[in-house]
């Protein structure tokens, strides 16, 4: 299996020769379709993929059918890295929010790599903290933070993970994963484009000002690419209350970072 250059999964990409010849072998290379479920949630978690492409979010269904996404994933992260720590169900599900690829490689046969490289547990590691401070901060926003900037926020998580303006997401998808009503999306949608910060909103296609987007979205957004970017680069330049009010531009989760 051939790792893409430019859109390579960054954990995979930082992993010494050695370490990634441990999984090598049983690296398939795999389409992520748009609307597909990678686990679902009570399923024996059988496979893990490291997305190349795309964004993939991990949503909650509720008894009552309610849907609300935790956090999403992109080629900086992984799915199902749970099954490192042994035979295991899934607490959540992994769907397939926009289109792209991944590397997959059966749970059983990462679980023995994870075993015998460092590298890899350093790597799961550094993923595995920057899920939790997504999930936490991901929480504390859905509390506390209007349902227009929190759907700013999501659009920008999205951007940062597909490279375009132009989101392949429908209003539909978005109600799930902010978990209201598609009555409520559509007046949002409209007052944002009201204010240019979406141009577009056609059927499965919506396009954004990044700009205008950020200056709708709280600052859960730029939180947490400044802590993800911490964490990856093994060094905290700054913190967190004094990067807010002076750093706009944090680093992007760039294709470039994975090489």
């Amino acid at each position: 299996m051939n790792l893409p250059g430019a859109i390579g999964n960054r954990l995979l990409a930082t992993l010494p020769a050695a370490d990634l010849d441990l999984l090598r072998p049983e690296l398939e290379t795999v389409a992520l379709e748009q609307d597909a479920v990678i686990s679902r949630a009570g399923d024996q978690i059988d496979q893990v993929f490291f997305p190349h492409s795309g964004a993939i979010s991990l949503m909650i269904e509720m008894a009552d059918g309610r849907t609300v996404a935790t956090g999403v994933i992109g080629r900086e992260g992984v799915v199902g890295s749970l099954s490192v720590l042994g035979s295991s169900l899934s607490a959540i599900t992994a769907l397939v929010c926009t289109a792209g690829s991944a590397s997959r490689i059966p749970a059983s046969r990462f679980y023995m790599a994870f075993g015998r490289s460092p590298a890899i547990r350093q790597a799961i590691r550094n993923h595995v903290r920057a899920m939790l401070m997504q999930f936490q901060l991901g929480s504390a926003c859905n509390a506390l933070h209007p349902v227009e900037a929190r759907m700013a926020r999501w659009l920008l998580q999205l951007r940062d993970r597909v490279d375009s303006d132009v989101l392949p997401l429908t209003q539909q998808a978005l109600s799930q994963i902010l978990g209201v009503r598609r009555t409520t999306v559509t007046l949002l949608m409209r007052n944002l484009r009201a204010s240019g910060a979406i141009r577009s909103d056609q059927r499965g296609r919506i396009e954004i000002d990044r700009s205008r987007l950020s200056a709708v979205a709280c600052e859960c957004h730029r939180v947490m690419r400044l802590e993800a970017e911490e964490i990856f680069s093994n060094h905290k330049s700054r913190s967190r209350a004094a990067a807010l009010p002076d750093d706009p531009r944090i680093p992007e989760i760039e294709a470039d970072d994975a090489l």
